[in-house]
């Protein structure tokens, strides 16, 4: 099931932070709440799930805005944006040192939000997907990090937005030229991405290449013969080899 990609705002000044969210929320996003303070978004980070966060330097509170991206980047694997009024150099080079995903300066309009969240999305995404990492740390397994946003899904980008897929709902993806057809159980999505590529993004048990032009999740196939699996009244050619696992695993 696609879901809209949920956003924190970190923003003290209550005008702009409602402001933020009705434009966020017009496009499409989800917020997941709308804070003033370092100790707010630390809990909402803590109790809540999050997929990016908009960040003002300046804060009501001791602890700035670079201090809760240095926490992001310690903690969580999501991608976070300083939107602040500061664009001078000492300003600029102090947030650098905790790596945001993005630097949007006030004022902007609602296309100037939407373009810096979808290129932090995109870059971030793409660097996850290459076997980057985010805060380039070690991955502590049994801290925060439930909150990562690509455990047990991806995203896959329709029309102006970057909807997040879990692995589960994927049925089967398909090569046509330089795209593949990404099959749910209930939607259709184009990506640019070679068949291959693609392959090594999902899980290595449930996503097999049954053909020179598909991949499959084997939790979806309903039948299968000598030449086609079945997946949701879809025929689907499959190679000797794949037939072979598949009738090997069944008699296992």
């Amino acid at each position: 099931m696609e879901q809209p990609i949920k956003i924190l705002i970190v923003e003290d000044n209550v005008i702009i932070a409602d402001d933020m969210q009705s434009m966020l929320e017009e496009i499409g996003y989800e917020i997941v709440d709308n804070v003033i303070v370092y100790e707010q978004a630390v809990e909402v980070l803590k109790n809540q799930q999050v997929d990016l966060v908009l960040i003002d330097i300046i804060l009501a509170s001791d602890k700035t805005g670079i201090d809760l991206g240095k926490h992001i980047r310690d903690n969580y694997d999501i991608p976070f944006i300083f939107v602040t009024s500061n664009s001078d150099r000492a300003t600029v080079e102090n947030a650098k040192t905790v790596k945001p995903n993005g630097y949007l300066v006030k004022p902007f309009e609602q296309q100037d939000l939407y373009t810096s969240i979808e290129i932090a999305l995109s870059n971030f995404i793409y660097g996850k997907q290459s076997g980057g990492s985010a805060n380039n740390g070690d991955v502590n397994e049994d801290g925060p990090m439930s909150n990562s946003i690509l455990k047990d899904s991806i995203f896959v980008k329709k029309q102006h937005l970057y909807y997040r897929i879990q692995f589960g709902d994927i049925q089967f993806i398909k090569a046509d030229n330089v795209y593949l057809e990404v099959n749910t159980v209930d939607k259709k999505f184009l990506v640019r991405s070679p068949l291959k590529d693609y392959l090594e993004k999902l899980p290595k048990n449930k996503f097999y290449r049954a053909h020179k032009s598909y991949i499959v999740n084997v939790d979806h196939i309903d039948a299968i013969n000598s030449k086609d699996i079945m997946i949701n009244d879809t025929l689907i050619p499959i190679s000797k080899d794949f037939k072979e696992f598949i009738i090997s695993a069944m008699n296992s």
